[in-house]
């Protein structure tokens, strides 16, 4: 069994990618290929280097780790000349010729030697050791076995991997192997790829086990490049355009031009306060309703400019809730404790009543299939409907609350209510589980983030609570600034990766804050009454819609004095009846 090395053609052998593992291919290192031999280029050992010498005003970054990060990136760029001499001038090699023999080991299908090479490396930590060795003599088992050799493959799977004690279920499931050999080695074709990895694969593998001082991860340099440009994103205070447009060349900074602040349209069709307004997910549609009793259609054309598209007056009382269907070809509208209707976007059909003889309902949402339908009930309970109007279940009890908005997570496992004044309730429908969210002060209005891991919380007492709710629940972040002392105001997440938060106020405003820093970001004005409600476009960061009691919709957008032409999200200016 020793020195019995994998024979595998030439032409079957992974060639190793760029980056950490880029520098060995074909049996050749990349000082090799560049004219020097492999023991040449590591003429000075690290120590000689200055291993602790640090660059940088902050003394941070060490100079052979810097060094050791640009020579990976140059490899995996495809420069192995350059990285080659970034190598010989600096004395600094990317890995020692230690690792760069035992990483040719493994492309050579040597897995003795390389098993050999492991304990040569210098490594502490001894549970490395025998998971490293453990998944190359995996490799070996897989090599004797699609050579049918399976004696020397049970041998080195009793002799070798077992002593290891490195997951039992795995050497039971490789002896499997050897029992029904027949089946599943002689018949390999179809289960090769699986068990018996490539070396490239291999390599990788024995990459993320081996500390990365020995092997420097693959795209290093991208991956820290990537975090700076990230943390600089996210403590950009007016990020709201895509990161594509993000430079390496100098520190990014947006301006408040990025943040619609700009009223484009007043929607004025409305005749009495409206209360309610929300985007479709698709971001072509708006839907509005108001004391009015009306729900109004609208849509998004494609240079921004919205339009009325329908005027529905089925309702007999003023509409408080509206919720889109997830293939946003049908929503859903409630009135004040009156019937829920079912609607065609396309024709503005009504095309189905929902009744409880006695009660009124107060809330509605889809199911993420748009096969079934949630709905509050003025008797506090939950009910779920199919479409035809069958009511499938209904969980009675503290369910609810007469003013409450109904959310449903992306999975649709579990239920969002406000169950009492100051308590919120994430039911699992189908697990029949509960978990509460208490607040100290009653609730207005409730949002979920469109992954569903975050709920925006509006108070009673001029706060918005962020709240995450993904696994354990905990409030991450409190905004302050607007005000409210008696109406229901409702808040949305919005922008580019919802990295903002909107709300209505009393005071006629819109309020905007920087979701990530909790900070007040751009206060905008021009209604005439209560802003009760506001909606962003899902897909339009530069689109925001708001609702007021002085009857109007005000549709804001970028500043259009710095709006770049080529910018990928852009609104025509339609001031209707007369500017802001």
């Amino acid at each position: 069994m020793g020195g019995v090395e994998d024979d595998e053609p030439p032409s079957k052998r992974g060639k190793v990618s760029s980056g950490a593992l880029g520098g060995l291919s074909n049996g050749t290192s990349h000082r090799e290929q560049s004219s020097f031999s492999l023991s040449d280029s590591m003429a000075q050992p690290l120590a000689s280097q200055g291993k602790d010498e640090v660059v940088g005003s902050k003394g941070m970054v060490k100079k052979v780790e810097l060094v050791q990060i640009i020579a990976e990136a140059l490899y995996s760029l495809g420069f192995k000349k350059t990285g080659a001499h970034l190598e010989e001038e600096s004395g600094i090699p990317l890995q020692s010729s230690v690792v760069n023999l035992f990483m040719q080991q493994i492309l050579d299908g040597k897995w003795d030697d390389s098993v050999a090479t492991l304990h040569k490396i210098g490594l502490m930590d001894e549970t490395i050791i025998r998971l490293s060795s453990f998944v190359i003599l995996e490799q070996k088992f897989f090599a004797l076995l699609d050579g049918e050799k399976v004696m020397d493959a049970l041998k080195t799977l009793r002799t070798e991997i077992a002593p290891l004690c490195i997951n039992k279920d795995r050497v039971r499931e490789l002896s499997s192997y050897i029992v029904s050999q027949s089946k599943n080695v002689l018949d390999i074709s179809s289960d090769q790829e699986v068990r018996l990895k490539s070396r490239e694969k291999l390599l990788e593998e024995l990459q993320t086990l081996l500390p990365s001082t020995m092997i420097i991860p693959e795209r290093r340099l991208v991956h820290l490049v990537e975090q700076a440009l990230d943390l600089q994103r996210d403590a950009c205070r007016f990020h709201n355009s895509s990161v594509g447009e993000m430079s390496l060349l100098t520190d990014h900074q947006c301006g408040k031009d990025k943040i619609p602040s700009q009223t484009l349209q007043i929607l004025q069709e409305h005749s009495d306060e409206v209360w309610f307004l929300q985007f479709s997910h698709n971001g072509k549609y708006l839907a509005s309703s108001s004391r009015d009793c009306l729900v109004i259609i609208w849509e998004v054309k494609l240079d921004g400019r919205v339009s009325l598209m329908h005027r529905l007056s089925s309702h007999q009382k003023p509409v408080s809730y509206i919720s889109w269907s997830p293939d946003d070809q049908q929503f859903l509208t409630c009135g004040v404790e009156e019937a829920m209707r079912r609607w065609d976007v396309t024709s503005g059909e009504c095309l189905h009543i929902y009744e409880k003889i006695g009660l009124g309902f107060i809330s509605c949402g889809w199911a993420p299939d748009g096969k079934r339908i949630f709905s509050g009930v003025t008797d506090k309970s939950i009910s779920m409907w199919d479409l035809e109007g069958r009511e499938v279940e209904c969980w009675k009890g503290q369910r609810t609350i007469r003013i409450s908005d109904l959310g449903i997570t992306r999975d649709g496992k579990h239920l969002i209510t406000v169950c009492k004044e100051t308590t919120i309730l994430l039911f699992g429908w189908e697990s029949r589980s509960e978990k509460l969210i208490e607040e100290g002060q009653n609730i207005v209005s409730f949002a979920l983030s469109e992954d569903s891991k975050f709920l925006l919380v509006s108070l009673s007492n001029q706060e918005i609570h962020l709240w995450n709710i993904e696994e354990a629940i905990n409030l991450v972040a409190k905004f302050k600034g607007h005000k409210h002392s008696r109406f229901v105001l409702r808040s949305c997440f919005g922008g580019l990766d919802q990295a903002f938060v909107a709300s209505g106020s009393e005071d006629s405003k819109v309020y905007i804050w920087h979701r990530v820093s909790g900070e007040l970001v751009l206060t905008l004005s021009g209604h005439s009454g209560a802003v009760n409600c506001v909606s962003w476009n899902p897909t339009n960061p530069h689109m925001l819609a708001s609702a007021s009691d002085d009857r109007t919709i005000r549709i804001w957008g970028l500043n259009q004095v710095s709006l770049n032409h080529d910018d990928r999200h852009s609104n025509g200016i339609h001031l209707c009846n007369g500017g802001t």
